[in-house]
């Protein structure tokens, strides 16, 4: 087995960048969680602060949830310029192929019309970036119509923060979904396929999972250096024969307040998370699939 080179990110600008963007959504806002989507979605809708509804939209795309879709659609149309290009670009990471096909239409003919009409060249862009990628969608990549099947494992916590594995395991899976939408991460019926299911699917099975190796603090003054580590393996599924390994770390810096420390430990977990997951798992998978 040939070991993948360790992947490091040390105070990155663009893991900085993703560091200060999340500290400026909560501003005024609680942190996004999945059981926050309906309230988002209400503020974003009714708030009249522009300033609320696109904090609302920061976070809620954040999330990934489907159920947001029908809201980002409407918030095209929003008076804020700002606002409808985060609606846009939130559209083109969203809908995937999972996404109900008469909602998918919906949002490609609404990008389009968008990325013709808008008055504003930032709106516009976003719009057209994302209508070319939800166009070319044309499925739900769900068991037998995929013919890649991918396990996420339950993750695991060497480093002492337990509440890390939930994220790691959900970016993993929007990783997969953005970057590798012809891949499944879930199969019809919601059970894991045995290798018959697989085999009459004519589907390829494979397994994903990590552990968080290390989360540090070290503190310099009124800011902390956040430094995180993360190994992932790949195998073949259902029987886990493991073909790679690899390691990723990243630093971010935030200031030195409890909450600020807090989100820079989560950004630096799903950077590193999502940059294995992107540039090393997805091609290792697709030079192995059929």
């Amino acid at each position: 087995m040939n070991r993948t080179p360790i992947l490091t990110i040390r105070t990155a600008r663009s893991v900085v960048a993703v560091l200060l963007a999340a500290l400026t959504l909560v501003v005024g806002a609680t942190a996004a969680s999945a059981d926050q989507v309906d309230t988002l979605i209400k503020r974003m809708r009714t708030s009249s602060d522009y300033k609320v509804r696109l904090s609302a939209a920061l976070n809620l795309s954040k999330l990934y949830d489907q159920r947001s879709i029908p809201a980002f659609i409407e918030a095209l149309g929003d008076s804020d310029k700002t606002v409808r290009g985060v609606a846009a670009a939130s559209l083109g990471k969203i809908v995937s192929p999972k996404t109900e096909a008469a909602l998918r239409k919906r949002a490609t003919a609404a990008l389009q019309k968008l990325a013709k009409s808008d008055k504003d060249a930032f709106v516009r862009k976003q719009a057209s970036k994302a209508y070319a990628r939800v166009s070319k969608i044309q499925g739900a990549p769900t068991g037998g119509s995929s013919k890649v099947y991918i396990n996420i494992g339950a993750m695991a916590d060497k480093a002492g923060d337990r509440r890390m594995i939930a994220m790691m395991r959900k970016t993993a899976e929007k990783t997969f979904t953005k970057n590798a939408p012809a891949m499944a991460t879930d199969w019809p019926g919601g059970k894991a396929p045995s290798a018959r299911d697989l085999k009459k699917a004519r589907a390829a099975g494979f397994y994903v999972d990590g552990t968080l190796t290390e989360l540090s603090v070290e503190g310099r003054g009124s800011s902390s250096i956040v430094s995180c580590k993360v190994s992932m393996l790949v195998a073949t599924f259902p029987d886990k024969s493991m073909f790679g390994f690899l390691k990723g770390g990243a630093s971010v810096q935030s200031g030195s307040s409890d909450r600020d420390v807090s989100y820079a430990k989560e950004d630096c977990v799903v950077a590193v998370v999502e940059d294995l997951v992107k540039r090393k798992i997805i091609p290792t998978i697709k030079s192995r699939a059929p």
